[in-house]
């Protein structure tokens, strides 16, 4: 959670003006959200992408006074962009001008102009077929109480809404119509339209519709800006001293800029940076002898090897492998075609093989030093193992034919000729080398996981392909959608090599209930997770809503047939949990095999760090499976150190069992020999995301019939073994074949970035020639969040600031963050916090010790910030490793060694790159002047994590986090988060907003500058980073919530002088009266119902009062009683009514005379 500080930067206007939230620091071109494109009115993301909205000409209606529209209905006020203008409002007099306009608003059966409703034009053919008699409508009614007009009403407006093409959807507020919804909605339904329930409002629309949509929020908050006056002072000072400098200077400031900006130092001019340089026809010649007299050597040592006895040896062990049986068959279609597709069954050997047939036949050719051979491999853990395999089977050490490049590690030398990495190494490469100069070679591996990067590099390819007619692209799996992938590179030949692996005996759940006798229940079924993790517990609990693990399995499990099991198997089975993993289970049949089976390592596949740690807490408890000494218990995940992952490939000691708990990491590419048995849980996390609501989340899911086989494939490939699938046949047999391409199912920001960086063209264009190309929601969503923050422009080209995103293998939101940091010289917790949120937490929590935990980790979060917790444990961390003490502080804080060394190595990674940006120099701690300054430390958090920010709202019994576009996530006390509807605005005085304004419009320039002039100092403009770090630091972001606050417009009532109150915002005044009495007789008197308090009472005993009249909220400050708290809201809302200026006894009647006149005429 971003750390708790609320931005204030924002544009505003009027008398109090609101705004969407923004960053605390000013983006550098970013824009504000909706009204920079469609004004003052709400469009949601996926209206935004197919439609325009159609231009109106804004209205403003000034006839009554401010503080009468304050308590009016909330759609009788436009809402005011950041220049001034209105969008209009729902006034009589303006229904017929908009109603022309084709916007509709159901409200009390009438049409009628809705400020919050965009209006649009199709901008696509929706294709809705129109043939739909009443008769098949009047069926798709459900039964229940409704009123009948009204459906028939309903008919006619969605069948108009279906002919006009000037209109997208339909909104109302009637309460006739939310009660017949299910009815309006089954209708609309039937004639191919959609339709949500947005609390007191029903929609219906023509494309699909989000969960939430802030437009039709009436609760969503507003926050009050308030400065002080002595700092609102200070800030004018540096602000006015900033400005009349730059005029001064303003013609050489120009020139030095812009002087700079052509300079080596500026990686934005030149467009030839990554190209090298053709090398000169005399030193080509010169070249070609060198590259001549080593080919000839690697010939010679590799001949001298495969005469020796080793080599002898490991030939004769090579050539007992399926795909050596088909070397010459491989070669030959190598040679022939520019692309190759193999598929491999597991056990074939063609990881290992091919990549070694085509090195050795460059080098038999005396091609050797020619040739550059690059293999992709989906993890570091494969390509790490697979080289050290080749080098070994080439009788070499690791960098000298033969080397792997992954993140962070490599081995690699100057007579490197085959090369294993992962894929993103080489998306890398291609970031500099564009042609792949030199290369010859590309194979990729395991391209049926269809992961993302995959996915891109094959389109990469296929454009790279025909440019380099001489460049060989190999593609290789166990088992793939063979015709897919030759379809795609116009009929490439295959090649099917079968597979050797020993025989494995399968055991499904039904199986291994009838052999063992392990009985089923609804109780022992539950995951243990430990009390930290007992939401985690609480979701494996039957629940009516079903969970999609379920969902997909469930039809299977109905018609599955157990009848020829025994009945005690026949009743575990029928209470079968899908959501479980099985730990009680996996515990019983890991001793059960520990007792009564052969010896032989255990693999078991679990879903992910949490199960793993989890399960193997509860296993080192158990009698046997605890016990070293008979007993070897490692882990496998992708977060781990090269060094602790190949601990699986070790051999126990004789008389010890291994056993591996593992996530999918360990299904392709790597072979553990000592393996036997498999147990398989049958599922994965997987990302996947909808994009109509921009949410993505990992989840388990099932997993696919490959990836099935290969799991089961890893206990045959050096001796016959066993598989124990911890799921029936039956949800086996309903297995997709494949699993869905990463690209389909995650957000695309990064892989945007990637497309505009290699100059592929437009996005849309691009990702339109995948495989499979993702949706163009998803796509536009990923754009749309990169103009957000300022990666790219309105034509989808690269900014300055994109430009440097993309040369840091990072989140976007984490590389905007660092290079604010290097900027504002706070870059040492910066780089900390950013490496920190790359890794796994650092933060344990044991089981056994959580209470020693939490407080360990409240010594260095004791300002409520996770993010500065980090930082201050990596920096005590660094100072114990001084003193070799690394390992002692961690074990006595409770940190993880791993994630610290993991953090220090990504540490050195980003700052590296940093240097080569040229925004630091060699010397980094010019960039760490200010990084003892917190507040400024904050603020770079929210900017770089902008939009992805909240703010904290009290309610009575809970906190709500407001977000942005998806609402708010309500906290309760028990950790249950839930999605509401709201987000958080702001508002304040005009002086301020035009200071906030000046201050962003001018710190945006700085960064611009900044960034094109990589080299330049900071020192010169101190006074405008000098009042950015006063208001960060000094502002209390103490202004008050106010929920169903109606956005304000410009007031013609007339000003009576100000009254100064006698009376106290808690105390009684004479005669009884207080801020309590003045609300009602206010409220009262213009035929209102009388205000409603709710008080809480706060963590520190203090007490906070709400006050509700007229659909309105205003939050109160904490006070030291419940009737002081509600004195207080009420006075909150007196001085909301009133302005701020009308607070005395004689302006009741006042305003009471106009509170009854806006009454009667509404």
């Amino acid at each position: 959670m971003p750390p708790s500080y609320s931005p204030h930067f924002l544009p505003f206007s009027s008398q109090f003006l609101t705004h969407t939230i923004k960053p605390s620091l000013f983006s550098p071109t970013m824009k504000d959200r909706p009204p920079s494109l469609y004004g003052a009115v709400y469009v949601p993301p996926h209206h935004r992408l197919i439609s325009s909205p159609n231009n109106q000409n804004a209205t403003k209606n000034s006839s009554a006074p401010a503080i009468l529209s304050k308590l009016r209905d909330h759609q009788n006020t436009p809402i005011l962009n950041a220049k001034g203008t209105a969008s209009p409002p729902s006034l009589p007099h303006l229904q017929q001008q908009q109603q022309q306009q084709g916007t509709y608003n159901n409200n009390n059966g009438s049409k009628s102009s809705n400020n919050q409703n965009a209006q649009y034009n199709s901008a696509y053919c929706l294709g809705i077929s129109e043939n739909v008699s009443d008769r098949q409508l009047d069926l798709s009614l459900q039964s229940g109480t409704f009123d009948e007009a009204n459906i028939e009403e309903w008919k006619q407006k969605l069948a108009m809404l279906l002919h006009d093409d000037g209109k997208q959807e339909f909104v109302s507020r009637d309460k006739k119509d939310r009660r017949d919804f299910e009815q309006i909605a089954a209708l609309a339904s039937r004639m191919g339209l959609y339709s949500h329930l947005y609390s007191k409002v029903a929609v219906f629309s023509k494309v699909p519709l989000p969960n939430y949509r802030f437009d039709l929020d009436d609760k969503r908050p507003q926050r009050e800006v308030s400065l002080n006056f002595g700092l609102l002072k200070r800030v004018n000072a540096y602000l006015g001293e900033y400005l009349s400098k730059k005029s001064r200077n303003k013609e050489s400031f120009s020139d030095n800029c812009f002087s700079r900006s052509s300079s080596n130092s500026s990686i934005v001019t030149e467009e030839g940076l990554f190209e090298q340089p053709e090398p000169l026809a005399s030193g080509t010649a010169v070249m070609e002898k060198i590259l001549l007299r080593r080919s000839s050597l690697l010939r010679d040592q590799q001949q001298a090897w495969q005469e020796s006895l080793e080599g002898r040896e490991m030939l004769e062990f090579r050539q007992n492998l399926p795909a050596y049986k088909e070397k010459d068959t491989i070669l030959i279609a190598i040679l022939q075609n520019q692309v190759v597709i193999i598929s491999g069954e597991t056990g074939c050997g063609k990881t290992t093989q091919i990549p070694q047939f085509i090195l050795e036949s460059e080098i038999d050719s005396a091609r050797g030093a020619f040739c550059s051979i690059i293999c992709t491999q989906p993890r570091r853990i494969s390509a790490i193992s697979v080289s050290e395999r080749v080098a070994s089977e080439r009788g070499e050490k690791l960098g000298e034919s033969v080397g792997y490049k992954v993140r962070l590690e490599g081995i690699k030398g100057r007579d490197t000729r085959l090369l294993f990495c992962t894929t993103g190494i080489l998306l890398r490469r291609l970031l500099v080398d564009r042609n792949l100069k030199g290369v010859t070679h590309v194979i990729v591996d395991e391209i049926h996981e269809r992961g993302m990067n995959e996915d891109f590099l094959l389109i990469v390819l296929k454009d790279l392909l025909p440019r380099r007619p001489e460049l060989k692209l190999i593609l290789m799996s166990a088992t793939l959608d063979a015709e897919l992938f030759s379809s795609y590179f116009d009929g490439a030949p295959l090649i099917h090599i079968p597979g050797f692996t020993y025989p494995v005996r399968t055991h499904f759940l039904e199986n291994i209930l009838e052999m063992t006798g392990y009985r089923l229940t609804p109780s022992n079924q539950i995951d243990d997770y430990g009390q930290e993790r007992m939401w985690k517990m609480s979701k494996q609990a039957p629940r009516k809503r079903k969970s999609q693990i379920v969902s997909s399995v469930e039809d299977a499990l109905r018609a599955a047939d157990f009848k020829d099991f025994s009945r005690q198997t026949q009743e575990s089975l029928s209470c079968w949990n899908p959501d479980c993993i099985g730990f009680n289970l996996i515990e019983y049949l890991l001793s059960y095999i520990c007792e009564n089976e052969r010896p032989g390592a255990v693999l078991v596949f679990m879903t992910g760090w949490d199960d793993i740690s989890s399960l193997k807490d509860k296993l080192q408890a158990h009698p046997i499976l605890g016990d070293p000494s008979r007993v070897l218990l490692l882990t496998c995940h992708g977060s781990m150190a090269s060094s602790e992952q190949k601990l699986i490939f070790e051999e126990p000691e004789d008389g010890v069992r291994k056993i591996v708990l593992t996530t999918n990491i360990a299904e392709t590419s790597i072979t553990i020999n000592d393996v036997v048995f498999v147990l398989d849980c049958g599922k994965a996390k997987e990302t996947s995301y909808d994009a109509l609501n921009n949410t993505p989340c990992l989840l388990p899911s099932w997993v696919s019939k490959v990836s099935t086989q290969q799991r089961r494939g890893r206990a045959g490939r050096v001796q016959p073994g066993e598989c124990h699938h911890l799921y029936p046949r039956c949800v086996y047999d309903a297995f997709t074949e494949y699993q869905l391409p990463e690209i389909l199912r995650t957000p695309l920001q990064s892989l945007c970035l990637q497309i505009k960086s290699l100059k592929l063209g437009s996005i849309s264009e691009f990702l339109s020639r995948a495989l499979q190309s993702p949706k163009l929601l998803a796509v536009q969503n990923a754009i749309e969040y990169l103009k957000v923050i300022g990666a790219l422009d309105e034509n989808e080209n690269l900014t300055v600031l994109g430009r440097y995103l993309t040369m840091l293998p990072m989140e976007p939101k984490l590389g905007k963050m660092l290079i604010l940091g290097a900027i504002l010289n706070c870059l040492d917790p910066v780089l900390t916090i950013v490496a920190g949120l790359s890794v796994r937490d650092p933060f344990l929590t044991p089981l056994d010790k959580k209470d020693l935990a939490e407080a360990a980790k409240l010594q260095f979060s004791h300002d409520h910030s996770d993010h500065l917790a980090l930082v201050r444990a990596y920096e005590g961390w660094k100072e114990a490793e001084k003193d070799l003490a690394g390992y002692d502080y961690c074990w006595k804080n409770f940190l993880s060694a791993q994630s610290m060394k993991a953090i220090d190595s990504l540490r050195e990674e980003f700052l590296s790159l940093l240097k080569d940006t040229g925004l630091i120099d060699s010397y980094a701690t010019s960039c760490n002047g200010w990084s003892y300054d917190q507040h400024l430390i904050r603020a770079v958090i929210c900017y770089g994590l902008y939009p992805g920010i909240c703010s904290v709202v009290h309610n009575e019994k809970s906190f709500s986090l407001k977000t942005m576009e998806d609402g708010p996530v309500l906290l309760y006390s028990d950790g249950h988060l839930k999605m509401l509807g709201g987000y958080l605005e702001f508002f304040m005085q005009p002086a301020i907003a035009e200071k906030y304004l000046s201050l962003r419009r001018e710190f945006d320039e700085l960064i611009q500058i900044k960034l094109l002039n990589p080299q330049m100092v900071l020192h010169l403009h101190h006074e405008l980073i000098s009042a950015i770090r006063l208001l960060v630091s000094e502002d209390q972001c103490d202004g008050r919530f106010v929920f169903g606050r109606p956005d304000l417009k410009p007031s013609n009532m007339p000003v009576a002088p100000p009254q100064h109150s006698l009376i106290s915002r808690t105390e009684s005044g004479p005669g009884g009266d207080n801020s309590k009495s003045r609300l009602q007789t206010l409220v009262t008197r213009a035929g209102y119902a009388a205000p409603t308090y709710k008080t809480s009472q706060l963590e520190n005993n203090q007490f906070q009062a709400t006050v509700e009249f007229n659909g309105m909220q205003i939050i109160g400050q904490p006070c030291n009683n419940k009737k002081s708290a509600e004195k207080d809201a009420a006075a909150e809302a007196l001085q909301w009514l009133m302005s701020g200026t009308w607070t005395g006894h004689e302006y009741i009647n006042y305003t009471s005379m106009f509170l009854k006149k806006s009454k009667r005429d509404n």
